[in-house]
């Protein structure tokens, strides 16, 4: 998904830029309604977590890559604002220190995966909560598919962006197949992590989840096994 310089023309990377550039410059101011003393360290924890399982890369082809996203996850954590800074500031240090995806094409890259895959994922998975029961089960469940979905949905957004400005000698058909059969199996792996790594914080802290606060009162959800001490 990390999507080198040159690969698409300027037009649409300028386009990509000035869209990821307008909805981070939002996300500054909206993101104040979701960070307080608590959550803050939260999004810094989740932010390198991120930066962690996107530097294990699966090469697609063409001078392009596939690996997990985070962007359901980090969204269904600290809120999907939260989540566009996070995944922004990753995408910013990969491409400047590692030269993981290029300078010219952060815009597009920001908008694949901190844009798309975040609006998709977090989207889904508010959609399903509010039909699912209300209990961690559907909690997890409704996470674990916005965050399958918003894998393979931002790599066709990308092949979107392909079709409107692609300079690779290589055919859409193949973009297109590629990109989407590999993703799908890479969406499994970001649905079974996102609903491990939730779980474990629904365990520990669940008042640290922002996607939990409709379930805070739900016992299903808070109920914790008493110990009864030993006579």
């Amino acid at each position: 998904m990390h999507v080198p310089d040159g690969f698409l023309d300027a037009p649409t990377s300028v386009a990509t830029g000035v869209l990821a550039a307008g909805t981070v410059a939002l996300a500054l101011r909206k993101a104040r309604e979701e960070l307080d003393e608590r959550t803050a360290p939260l999004a810094g924890l989740t932010a390198a977590f991120v930066f962690a399982v996107q530097m294990m890369n699966f090469p697609v082809g063409a001078g392009t890559s596939g690996h997990l996203i985070g962007g359901a996850l980090t969204a269904v954590l600290v809120g999907p604002w939260t989540a566009v800074l996070c995944m922004t500031v990753v995408l910013l240090v990969q491409a400047v220190l590692f030269a993981d995806g290029g300078l010219t094409a952060l815009g597009t890259n920001v908008t694949l995966m901190a844009l798309v895959a975040v609006g998709v994922g977090y989207g889904l998975f508010r959609l399903l909560v509010a039909v699912l029961p209300r209990t961690r089960t559907g909690f997890l469940i409704g996470a674990g598919v916005g965050a399958f979905a918003s894998v393979p949905l931002a790599a066709l957004a990308f092949v979107a962006l392909f079709a409107a400005g692609g300079v690779a000698d290589i055919s859409l058909g193949a973009v297109a197949a590629t990109m989407g059969g590999i993703h799908v199996l890479i969406g499994l792996g970001e649905a079974a992590i996102t609903v491990v790594v939730l779980g474990a914080v629904l365990a520990a802290r669940p008042d640290l989840v922002h996607g939990a606060a409709h379930l805070r009162s739900a016992d299903a959800l808070l109920r914790r096994p008493e110990v009864v001490a030993p006579r």
